[in-house]
């Protein structure tokens, strides 16, 4: 068995379903069921005994190893956390508790479990931790990407206190030799993504007839990756990766924010066109104001887990976007169920009381 954290959330729920879509072997999901996780997006495994849910926090560092000696899973997944810039920036506090005091609570359990287990079990386990490319800052157009060895420099709440768990995870192995392998990881898109984020966001508005808001010029880079190629590289990191190593895990996929805009207008248009003259949804973009500290510029030297580990990402932004795009179009209930009255208090709070754009 394997233990997920937070596998109702966007990137947990697909591993779960890519995870159980490829082999036999159970996983015991603890999520909290913020407003992020969604039972809905595990609604395929719901007669499933492979799949054990339990709700939970991981700052209950009691439950957890409550849990870890009762099911002895040969790993723990960490992907559960608090991950929205935006949040962040307005209320940090949520990220601080989750990131840095769930992790450190997590890493706790994490060790007493596997401190008791025998000696092929403890060299069999590995803990292996879920991060993001923001910890490393941002770049100029012309600096070269992001590798395992740039140094830390995250510029908002969100990535400081991602790259706060990234630094406890990497003590936890050079102090306790907790077997431990941590992965940064780009921008995820796909299915089951939350509509705060940039794509899920701009289909759901276009489809509503809503402003599309692009944030300042639209020139913010990011390198975009499908999220089934994510779940993949990690199940390839778990399986060889080396323990204390970090893997930048990436979409080779650098896009401006616009672009990326403009790509899902150009898809709907072709899939779902508006009703009567022949308007784009190009129509609907709205620039707003820029949010505070935003950074420029990310992108992922993926080339360390393919010399090391054979993984590079089977799809293209063109085929990932167009599948994303199709999910959404055929998913529109599960839209319409995440979509809830906090989350509409959210959006006005975060883009309607925005001045636009000069």
């Amino acid at each position: 068995m394997i233990f997920v954290t937070g596998g109702a959330g966007f990137i947990g729920s697909n591993f779960v379903l890519d995870w159980l879509g490829q082999c036999d072997e159970p996983v015991l999901n603890f999520d909290k069921l913020t407003y992020a996780g969604n039972m809905h997006n595990l609604a395929a495994l719901k007669d499933d005994a492979r799949h054990l849910f339990v709700r939970g926090d991981i700052c209950d560092g009691e439950q957890v190893l409550a849990l870890l000696r009762q099911h002895r899973p040969r790993a723990v997944l960490h992907f559960a956390a608090e991950s929205h810039v935006d949040r962040s920036i307005h209320a940090p506090g949520d990220f601080i508790n989750t990131n840095i005091n769930g992790t450190f609570s997590l890493l706790e359990a994490t060790r007493a479990y596997w401190s008791e287990l025998d000696a092929d079990a403890k060299a069999a386990f590995r803990f292996l931790h879920v991060s993001t490319d923001e910890v490393y800052g941002t770049l100029g157009p012309d600096d070269a990407p992001f590798s395992e060895t740039t140094a830390y420099a995250p510029n908002s709440p969100y990535s400081a206190s991602k790259a706060a768990s990234d630094h406890l995870v990497r003590s936890y192995h050079h102090t306790y030799g907790l077997p431990t392998l941590t992965t940064n990881c780009s921008n995820n898109y796909g299915p089951y993504h939350f509509p705060e984020k940039l794509i899920p966001l701009v289909i759901a508005n276009a489809l509503a007839g809503k402003p599309l808001p692009i944030y300042g010029d639209g020139q913010q880079v990011r390198d975009w990756l499908y999220v089934s190629d994510h779940c993949a590289a990690i199940r390839r990191v778990l399986d060889a990766g080396r323990l204390g190593e970090t893997y930048n895990v990436g979409g080779w996929n650098e896009m401006a924010n616009l672009d990326v805009v403009r790509a899902l207008c150009t898809i709907l248009d072709r899939l779902a066109p508006k009703a009567g003259a022949p308007v784009s949804y190009l129509e609907q973009l709205t620039y707003v104001a820029d949010r505070p500290g935003h950074d420029r510029r990310y992108a992922i030297d993926a080339g360390k887990i393919e010399r090391e580990l054979g993984w590079k990402p089977a799809e293209t932004f063109d085929s990932g976007i167009f599948k994303t795009v199709q999910w959404y179009l055929s998913n529109q209930a599960w839209v319409a169920d995440v979509q809830s009255g906090a989350y509409a208090n959210w959006v006005e709070q975060n883009y309607l009381n925005r001045e636009a754009a000069a």
